[in-house]
């Protein structure tokens, strides 16, 4: 009898363990939850009002382009050829770096959850850059950063009246000139890099 009920007892141990086991293995597999939408279910349960879920929502997405902002601009210094890329993006790691550290202050002080490291979408822009190299970078990163830092003015243009918050609202305005500064600065060497390009293949 004790035979049996040892031989029991270390078929249950051994059952135990590879459940344990298992369980482990499922939750290291599965894919970490994306940042932007674990913040967005924080507010959600948060804010009952619609009007502070949508100043919420603003500092989501700023918080967004500032991370991007710093990623990409981390590998367009490393993978850039041309120097006004590089010097591009060594100016958008600076500034959104900084804006990070104004916004996460802020969002502190509103209680609102906020991205603090790169959303999927980051991520996919990211790897999409990554696998070009040389001419083909260059212009890839300068006619990204025209396109998210047009739609980056048109959304905090739109903060600075919208947002009911009078803080969230005068950061919005404060941060435009810089943002549009960035735009333009995008602009320039997205010009740049069409005309190397134009030149080279010709």
């Amino acid at each position: 009898m004790k035979t049996i009920r040892s031989i029991k007892e270390t078929l249950l141990r051994v059952t135990l363990v590879t459940t344990v086991l298992l369980l482990n293995s499922c939750s290291t597999n599965q894919k970490p939850e994306d940042t932007k939408a674990a913040a967005e279910e924080h507010n959600e349960a948060k804010f009952d009002d619609n009007k502070r879920k949508k100043d919420a929502q603003f500092l989501v997405d700023a918080a967004e382009l500032n991370l991007e902002g710093v990623h990409l601009g981390q590998l367009a210094q490393q993978k850039g050829k041309a120097a006004h890329v590089r010097e591009l993006g060594k100016m958008m790691e600076d500034a959104h770096t900084k804006s990070q550290k104004d916004l996460t202050a802020l969002a502190q002080k509103k209680t609102v959850t906020i991205p603090n490291s790169p959303t999927d979408d980051a991520k996919d822009a990211y790897a999409e850059l990554n696998e070009k190299s040389g001419n083909d970078f260059d212009k890839a990163y300068a006619n990204m950063m025209v396109s998210k830092h047009k739609d980056a003015v048109e959304s905090f243009e739109k903060a600075s009246t919208d947002c009911t918050d009078s803080e969230i609202k005068n950061w919005a305005t404060a941060t435009l000139p810089e943002l549009r500064k960035h735009l333009d600065h995008s602009i320039d060497c997205q010009k740049k890099c069409n005309e190397m390009y134009f030149e080279k293949s010709n």
